[in-house]
């Protein structure tokens, strides 16, 4: 007290004994609490903050179990997660505008490498399709009895995009470097430059399009144990590929034939309209 005496703590407050943390905490001023989540191993990351944010976060708001003014966040590896997600999306376009000026500069055309950068769209579809796939027979499986095989769109499948860019890209630019040669110094016209192109870069298409399939079919297909962790990637590559190629043995050339005979066309009305008629003199 004022007056150097000991007073009791009964005398001024009520005391109650119960079980707290030792340590306070606060963010921005407001208490907090940490709760610890650790996935387990067969969990990706990304299925592991679903499920947190579905059967737990979002279930406690929808039931009315959160008190008025306490809010939950996920920080952690969720949101490192979060930053490779957006770097990897930043990466895709970069490699993307890459692989267009490296095929601009072997071309030394603009109009060209877009014809090719086709491919990378129909790629990128194949592979989502493959995933779908890959999932919907592998639920199938666990009803035979066999291993049930689920793949999640985690971080490592979302690389297979960025190996697509390089890979869906090597194809196109065999058949329309062939027809391009055979239009230039072999001087034939646009339908059967596209036609030589196509059968004499066939064989070289298909050997490396089956050969990159068997090589990915295990990966892909067999379910042993850490196949898990790559066979989203596997999956993507082999099945974009794949549709790629076919696209581009009958969507190219059709493709190919038709802006080919627009140019010719336009630059045969261009040159008519550069010729002026001689004037006629009467006598």
């Amino acid at each position: 007290s004022r007056q150097g005496g000991i007073v009791p703590l009964s005398a001024v407050a009520t005391v109650h004994e119960t079980v707290n943390t030792d340590i306070i905490r606060r963010v921005d001023g407001r208490r907090t609490i940490t709760l610890s989540i650790i996935p387990p191993r067969e969990v990706p990351l990304e299925e592991g903050v679903r499920i947190v944010k579905q059967d737990l976060i979002q279930y406690m708001k929808d039931n009315d179990q959160l008190p008025h003014g306490m809010s939950m966040n996920i920080t952690g590896a969720n949101d490192r997660l979060e930053a490779t997600r957006h770097a990897l999306q930043g990466n895709f376009i970069t490699a993307i505008f890459i692989a267009y000026l490296l095929m601009v500069a072997i071309f030394s055309h603009w109009g060209y490498p877009l014809l090719i950068m086709t491919s990378v769209p129909i790629g990128i579809s194949g592979g989502i399709v493959g995933l779908w796939l890959i999932n919907f027979f592998g639920g199938q499986l666990d009803k035979i009895g066999l291993q049930n095989i689920n793949q999640p769109l985690d971080m490592i499948t979302m690389l297979g995009f960025l190996i697509l860019i390089g890979t869906v890209v090597n194809n196109p630019i065999l058949l329309v470097e062939r027809t391009m040669a055979n239009m230039r110094e072999r001087s034939m016209d646009v339908i059967d430059a596209i036609r030589e192109s196509t059968e004499s870069r066939l064989r070289p298409i298909m050997m490396s399009m089956i050969t990159t399939i068997v090589g990915l079919s295990p990966l892909v297909f067999n379910p042993g144990a850490g196949t898990e962790l790559y066979r989203g990637l596997g999956a993507i590559v082999l099945f974009g590929l794949f549709f790629s190629t076919i696209i581009t043995l009958t969507f190219m050339p059709s493709l190919l034939s038709l802006v080919l005979q627009f140019r010719s066309r336009f630059a045969g009305i261009k040159k008519d309209n550069k010729i002026k008629p001689e004037p006629v003199r009467v006598k």
